[in-house]
């Protein structure tokens, strides 16, 4: 079928003649949020490691430069460790400029689903020497059910 007759150049006119006939009811109602876009980008600039001992779970986080007021650590839902903060540009003096710019500013933060056996009670953060390590205790196994055993009568 010559598509040129019905008013199309090429197949690739076509498809998008199509898909821009889409019902607008179909398309998305909303792009991501101002807030969300930011998240995504401090949190992706935010690395992290995250260890698995045999009673804890321990996360450890470069924050050079910044003190124990400018980073926070929470725990949301029962379950979502999130450590989050601000690096604040140093005050500029007078006569000064900057010839290169790259150590990261502004707000960081990120977000972790504990396992079931974390004991959300049980947090502890240190920030020294510029590393933050948050560690959080597991809960003790549950002990195992011991088989209920049910007496015979003789009837």
């Amino acid at each position: 079928m010559d598509l040129r007759i019905m008013g199309f150049d090429s197949p690739l006119s076509t498809l998008q003649h199509m898909l821009d006939g889409v019902d607008d009811a179909d398309k998305p109602v909303s792009a991501p949020t101002r807030t969300y876009v930011r998240d995504a980008k401090a949190m992706a600039a935010t690395p992290a490691d995250v260890k698995e001992y045999p009673n804890s779970y321990v996360f450890i986080i470069d924050m050079p430069g910044l003190k124990s007021g400018d980073i926070k650590v929470q725990v949301e839902d029962d379950n979502v460790l999130v450590i989050s903060g601000e690096r604040k540009r140093e005050e500029e003096k007078e006569g000064a400029k900057y010839v290169r710019m790259e150590r990261r500013v502004g707000k960081f933060m990120r977000k972790f689903v504990l396992p079931e056996n974390a004991n959300t009670d049980k947090i502890s953060a240190v920030c020294q020497d510029g590393v933050l390590t948050v560690t959080v205790e597991k809960l003790p196994p549950p002990e195992p059910k011991k088989p209920k055993t049910i007496e015979v009568k003789v009837a």
